[in-house]
């Protein structure tokens, strides 16, 4: 993690610099705004995975001798066969159109969204896929 670490601490020092350049050259509010809260965002990451880093224990990317088998494992368990994330997209997307569109929409699409979520997260709870 301590590559990833350094990537998002350099870009940190480059936002914070562009920021300072841009708001010198041009005295505009918002792109200034935009470029220190992306140099923020990448600092905070950055010392997430420093200090995560420290605190687990070296995975094989960071090793210099490992090998191909050392990446052999289980990775997680992805959903084979999952039809929830579509309405979960489809009502995300529909609650913000409804912003721009009405309250009426952004409503509805929000009780879409959260009826999809349950789902979601319910699915092998429930049915064939359930596990005993």
């Amino acid at each position: 993690m301590k590559v990833e670490g350094y990537l998002f601490g350099a870009g940190t020092i480059m936002y914070v610099i562009l920021g300072g350049l841009y708001w010198w050259l041009s005295q505009e509010p918002v792109g200034t705004t935009a470029l220190a809260l992306t140099g923020g965002i990448a600092f905070l990451i950055a010392f997430y995975l420093l200090f995560t880093g420290r605190q687990v224990d070296p995975r094989p990317e960071d090793a210099l001798e490992a090998d191909v088998v050392d990446y052999a494992g289980e990775y997680g368990f992805f959903s084979p066969n999952s039809w929830w994330p579509l309405p979960v997209g489809f009502f995300a997307a529909l609650t913000g159109t409804g912003l721009i569109v009405g309250w009426w929409l952004f409503f509805l699409a929000v009780l879409g969204l959260m009826l999809s979520l349950v789902g979601f997260v319910f699915e092998y709870y429930r049915g064939e896929q359930a596990s005993l």
